[in-house]
């Protein structure tokens, strides 16, 4: 028998949630199989898949040692890797950073040490804010995402309960994201709201953009606001309504402006060629739109956070 103590990270999740993280080695339908048996008990006594755990809670698992012996992640880098980021808020529950394009947010095969979410583990261990030894299903978590060849201001969570209240104030539209942009032609208007829908092909890692909802789409919202304009390209501002994969490249090339630079959603070979390495976007501000002030992240209500002009690589082509 083993038995996993709950700790302040653990807490506020379901049991079957963190016995998913915590005891990586046992099968998802083992897990259930063993609650229902009794041979996973909470605090001795019965407990169902979905109970929320509370600090302090004790698990009894009356199973097999196997289960247990799934290989750990080695997290000797997070101690040895010297960390580079670019802060642009930290506080004790949340730290915003300034990705740079050709960053990668998360850990994959190609990605090696060059992530970002690593090199915010190695900061928080080394700053003594994170002990991955102590933790049983948590880790600094990102809440927002940005892709590989797009800059600007990344959320992470220090803490379980940060992540989820940041978490839920995403999911209801209560943080504002703004990004730079800049564009092929010069828009019809200074200023518009564009309507549409977008439907994702995960084969080919692109989505579909039409003004008639087809099965499987979203609706989406993207407001532009033109900043500057210079020969026949534009700089504007967009106000991210909704938040969907791609949204602000595919929406724009859809209506005939696509991204400098952006060889997915338009043709960027001249772009290269000048210096676009990547396509021109960049999340340069967000704006902590909270409805109320009760949670533990309350604090942050009204509250912006916005990059430098400077720190925005093209912004210079259009004398800004």
């Amino acid at each position: 028998m083993r038995i996993l103590t709950v700790g302040k990270n653990d807490a506020g999740q379901r049991l079957d949630k963190f016995l998913t993280k915590a005891v990586k080695g046992l099968p998802l339908s083992m897990m259930y199989k063993q609650i229902r048996t009794k041979k996973i008990k909470l605090n001795r006594k019965r407990a169902e898949p979905n109970t929320m755990l509370k600090e302090g809670d004790e698990i009894q698992l009356f199973i097999k040692e196997e289960f247990f012996d799934a290989p750990e992640k080695d997290t000797s880098a997070l101690f040895t890797l010297k960390p580079k980021l670019d802060i642009c808020y930290e506080d004790e529950n949340i730290l915003l950073c300034n990705k740079r394009p050709g960053i990668l947010v998360h850990e994959g095969d190609e990605a090696g040490d060059n992530t970002l979410i690593l090199h915010i583990k190695a900061y928080l261990c080394q700053k003594g804010e994170y002990h991955p030894e102590d933790e049983n299903s948590f880790a600094p978590a990102l809440c927002n995402r940005i892709d590989r060849n797009t800059g600007g201001i990344v959320i992470a969570a220090k803490n379980a309960e940060a992540l989820r209240v940041m978490n839920e104030k995403i999911r209801n539209d209560e943080i504002r994201k703004f990004y730079f942009c800049a564009v092929h032609g010069r828009m019809p208007k200074k200023a518009d709201t564009l309507y549409g829908f977008l439907r994702k092909d995960s084969k080919h890692n692109t989505v579909e953009v039409t003004d008639t909802r087809l099965p499987g789409s979203k609706e989406i919202i993207t407001k532009y606001r033109v900043v500057a304009e210079k020969g026949n390209e534009s700089l504007l501002e967009i106000d991210l309504v909704t938040g969907r994969t791609h949204q602000i490249r595919a929406h724009l090339s859809h209506i005939g402006h696509s991204l400098l630079g952006d060889g997915k959603y338009g043709v960027n070979r001249a772009d290269r060629e000048r210096g676009y390495k990547f396509q021109a976007l960049y999340a340069y501000r967000l704006v902590f739109d909270f409805a109320n002030e009760e949670s533990l992240l309350g604090y942050l209500k009204g509250r912006q956070v916005r990059l430098e002009n400077k720190e925005i690589w093209f912004l210079k082509n259009f004398g800004i």
